[in-house]
């Protein structure tokens, strides 16, 4: 029998009005989802509507897996 998964995707930027996105917020979300056991499955660049004004900012959505028991 295949093994079952289930996903979760974050969605990730710096900040209301984007800016650079820090290595240290990126580890924080990784070592918070893994103690849940969520593994890193794809990380990707995407603009993400922003929350003041018009148009996108850059961010990433970070995927995750897990096995369903």
């Amino acid at each position: 029998m295949a093994a079952r998964y289930e996903y979760k995707v974050e969605e990730i930027r710096e900040g209301m009005l984007g800016g650079k996105m820090s290595g240290d917020k990126l580890e924080k979300v990784l070592n918070d989802q893994a103690r849940d056991g969520w593994q890193l499955k794809a990380i990707t660049a995407v603009e993400v509507k922003g929350r003041v004004g018009p148009g996108g900012v850059e961010g990433v959505l970070v995927t995750f897996e897990r096995p369903v028991a």
